[in-house]
């Protein structure tokens, strides 16, 4: 029996689906479909993950998880509430055959939470999930970096046209990720008034990073003169926007300017480059121009404390796994036995 309670549903050992009528009369209304049962999962979700302060990307992770789990089980004949355990180690098994373990952990973690909500709300005796565990990944931290060397990171940043106005653009978004480390995210969420480029020995960055945190980004010369030349080129377009990055079309129904890039886009923008640059590799995206700031900048002697923070890591171990990276290419064996190939 299924019990529909404020747009949500309960899915019962029968299977039937039933509405309150006046009266409390229960009406059967036939099943849920896949984009009933996410309504019902999303308000939960909201309020529960990230202490009802998790960001809309990590709430889209979720939803993806859930709806692929769903699609797999009414692929069996199955609804979630007739899901056992062994029939979640199948499923295991199928993620396993088909995505890298990290990623296999991350969508078993939302199947958890999903099960977890149904026994939290009573819709299910217990949670089958509860016990899954994600395979274990013995990959090494520091061999999951995918950065690029200098000579690769230098490549890519020659690419835009500093012709165009695209091109300064595209340059500029570069840099940021490049030199400062800066997030898809964190470039799409920069704004006008997050820039000082009067401070300092070069202007710095506020950067509304992972975690709601603000951090501070001391800017170089360099990159002091990438932003100001994108400024002014954005200056001509008349953005009606307080994003620093935009667009370069104009919506034809509203004919303005562009409005802030999208992180889709960001995307898109950097990989176009780094295939261009014949850098693309599999894993290898926009994080690896970050990756790649962090390794270099600490093999170039920045101490590592500077770069965490410049990252906006919570903490110093997090940072250590580059500086495992650093000595392991210092420390290489084969670099010692100098003569052997004369």
């Amino acid at each position: 029996m299924t019990l529909i309670v404020s747009g949500e549903y309960l899915p019962g050992e029968a299977g039937e689906r039933e509405a309150v009528g006046q009266g409390g009369v229960l009406v059967p209304v036939g099943e849920p479909t896949i984009e009933e049962i996410l309504a019902a999962f999303q308000g939960w979700m909201r309020l529960d993950v990230a202490e009802g302060n998790a960001s809309p990307q990590t709430l889209r992770a979720y939803f993806s998880d859930v709806r692929q789990h769903l699609e797999w089980l009414a692929a069996l004949g199955l609804r979630p509430a007739q899901a056992g355990e062994e029939e979640l180690k199948e499923y295991r098994a199928y993620l396993v055959d088909g995505y890298q373990v990290s990623t296999v952990g991350r969508k078993l973690a939302s199947v958890r939470r999903f099960y977890e909500m149904a026994r939290a709300r009573g819709l299910i005796g217990h949670n089958p999930a509860a016990g899954l565990k994600a395979p274990r990944d013995k990959t090494a931290q520091e061999d999951k970096v995918k950065y690029l060397p200098q000579i690769a990171v230098q490549r890519v940043l020659s690419l835009p046209n500093l012709n165009t106005p695209k091109g300064v653009r595209d340059r500029a978004v570069l840099v940021l990720m490049a030199l400062h480390g800066l997030r898809c995210i964190e470039v799409h969420r920069l704004s006008l008034e997050d820039l000082d480029l009067e401070t300092g020995e070069a202007g710095e960055m506020r950067v509304f990073g992972k975690g709601d945190k603000w951090r501070m980004i001391l800017l170089t010369e360099e990159t002091r003169e990438e932003l100001r030349r994108w400024l002014k080129v954005r200056e001509l377009m008349r953005v009606d926007s307080p994003a620093v990055f935009v667009t370069m079309h104009w919506t034809a129904a509203k004919k303005e300017p562009g409005q802030r890039i999208s992180t889709r886009g960001l995307y898109g923008l950097v990989v176009g480059y780094m295939k261009a640059a014949g850098v693309k590799k599999p894993g290898f995206g926009p994080h690896s121009l970050r990756h790649s700031c962090a390794t270099l900048g600490l093999a170039a002697g920045a101490s590592l404390l500077a770069i965490s923070g410049m990252l906006g890591h919570s903490s110093v171990t997090t940072t250590q796994v580059y500086a495992k990276i650093v000595d392991r290419a210092r420390e290489n064996p084969a670099k010692f036995l100098v003569g052997l190939l004369e």
